[in-house]
């Protein structure tokens, strides 16, 4: 199957298997997707990631999703901005706040993919990718 917006499909994968309470998501993998997951864990939304690498077939990144004990999900939004039509990009002073700051933007940048604080501490700006919060 071809897609034409990688991006938006693994967070669209993860947002339907929150919504079903699943337990864990297979999502085909690229080393954005990787890096994205990467972040997703050190922010505390997921549990963890692994690298499933089959011969014959291409590997998946397994993401462990993460829930509150009362059953609530880490990620309670995730919000795709830049898309292959429309490219947003930002300066150094431009990085957006989400919510009032509680959501993370994720941010493609000449250093790789960071958080905004990150982005924003290292003074440079890039393609936002998405809000997750």
């Amino acid at each position: 199957m071809i897609v034409t917006d990688p991006i938006s499909d693994m967070l669209t994968r993860i947002r339907n298997a929150t919504m079903m309470q699943h337990g864990s998501v297979n999502i085909p993998t690229s080393k954005t997707k990787v890096e994205i997951a990467k972040i997703l864990k050190e922010e505390g939304f997921i549990r963890s990631y692994t690298l499933d690498q089959k011969q014959d077939v291409q590997a998946l990144i397994r993401i462990q999703l993460h829930y509150h004990p009362d059953g609530e999900s880490a990620i309670n939004g995730l919000k795709r901005i830049s898309k292959p039509g429309l490219r947003v990009y930002v300066g150094k002073d431009k990085i957006p706040r989400y919510f009032g700051g509680q959501a993370i933007p994720i941010i493609s940048t000449s250093q790789g993919i960071l958080t905004g604080n990150r982005a924003k501490r290292q003074g440079i700006g890039g393609e936002v990718l998405c809000y997750v919060w």
